[in-house]
């Protein structure tokens, strides 16, 4: 789906969290950033990747990770989906999705038959220098963690 790669540098993006707070990629110089697009806060497959991530969040950041959640959804829905599950990472509210079509993951998606325009659930991992190490595209919701640190 997305055209970027292990190797692009990262688009500079630039995004609102559930709290109004402003984040760029630039703001993570020297950190290693973990950007992981999901289609919507609060549904099954979002819940488990973030609560997996949640989970693991400890080993992240013994790495050196900061973790960003985007979707599509407003401010006030990460905001419940971050306090309803303790999330200990921002989940930018990309509405106009700016930071989704920076980062090419938006596009057709099929459902029980049923085609619509939709976030792939992708994951990107960006080393310090704002360089993509690793695009993963085959997210395994209750396993992500795994899949990033391994």
């Amino acid at each position: 789906m997305t055209t970027l790669k292990k190797g692009d540098k990262a688009p500079d993006f630039s995004g609102i969290d559930q709290d109004g707070k402003a984040h760029k990629l630039s703001d993570y110089k020297g950190k290693k950033v973990v950007l992981f697009f999901y289609p919507k806060a609060n549904t099954p497959g979002c819940t488990s990747e973030a609560c997996d991530l949640r989970d693991n969040y400890e080993r992240f950041v013994d790495n050196n990770y900061e973790l960003i959640g985007v979707s599509g959804d407003n401010q006030k829905a990460q905001g419940k989906f971050r306090d309803k599950y303790e999330l200990p990472f921002s989940l930018l509210a990309d509405e106009n999705k700016d930071v989704i079509h920076a980062f090419g993951v938006w596009g057709p998606k099929k459902f029980m038959g049923r085609e619509y325009e939709g976030i792939h659930r992708t994951t990107f991992i960006i080393n310090e220098e704002g360089i993509i190490d690793e695009v993963i595209e085959k997210v395994k919701t209750k396993e992500h963690a795994s899949q990033i640190l391994k």
